[in-house]
């Protein structure tokens, strides 16, 4: 089942705790569609008045935060062996390619590719984990952390609803302007067919 029509079947206050769980799971350093459930969330709340897009902002954020923060400490604690655990169950997203890329970015950028982190997919599984893997200080990966949740996650929510709200009076405005081209076009059509019989009958003999 589409992620759209998942979330249409339950209640608006579920649907904000849904995308806070599977934002903060996928922080974990778990692999699920955070960015598409928030997507189709804000896209939801665009068209529906019954979902707040502030609450959506504010459930993403809370789950990026909370989420990466205990990503963190698992990094912190299982280290190594726990990249060598994830890169056996999941070898598309923590092969050793894939780790080794994101924690040289890690050592490069420090705190940045935290706050960075949260806008590519890859690096947003990561962050947590890496971080804490890295023994970074709490406070400054805190500080990074939910910096780059709340604009990631309050920048992708506006975007994506005053985009549905745009796209829908746009398509709300061609739904009337298809109507008025469609009448014109009965009408001329009309007045062309009765002119050219009109004329036929003129020319026919008497």
């Amino acid at each position: 089942m589409p992620v759209e029509q998942w979330l249409e079947l339950i209640p608006p206050l579920l649907v904000y705790v849904v995308v806070g769980l599977v934002i903060g799971v996928e922080s974990l350093g778990i692999p699920l569609p955070g960015e598409i459930v928030l997507v189709t969330a804000a896209l939801m709340a665009s068209q529906h008045d019954e979902l707040n897009p502030i609450w959506v902002g504010v459930a993403a954020s809370a789950g990026a935060i909370v989420g990466d923060s205990i990503g963190y400490a698992i990094g912190r604690r299982g280290g190594q062996r726990l990249f060598d655990w994830a890169g056996r169950k999941f070898p598309k997203h923590f092969g050793p390619q894939h780790v080794d890329r994101a924690r040289e970015f890690f050592a490069r950028h420090g705190a940045w590719a935290v706050f960075f982190g949260r806008f590519v997919a890859l690096l947003r599984i990561l962050a947590g984990p890496l971080a804490g893997s890295l023994h970074m200080p709490y406070g400054k990966f805190l500080a990074a952390n939910a910096g780059g949740g709340i604009v990631w996650a309050g920048g992708t929510t506006a975007a994506i609803y005053y985009l549905g709200v745009v796209a829908e009076k746009w398509l709300h405005r061609f739904s009337w302007l298809g109507l008025v081209l469609a009448v014109v076009f009965g009408l001329v059509t009309t007045f062309v067919v009765r002119r050219k019989l009109a004329k036929k009958h003129e020319d026919a003999p008497l």
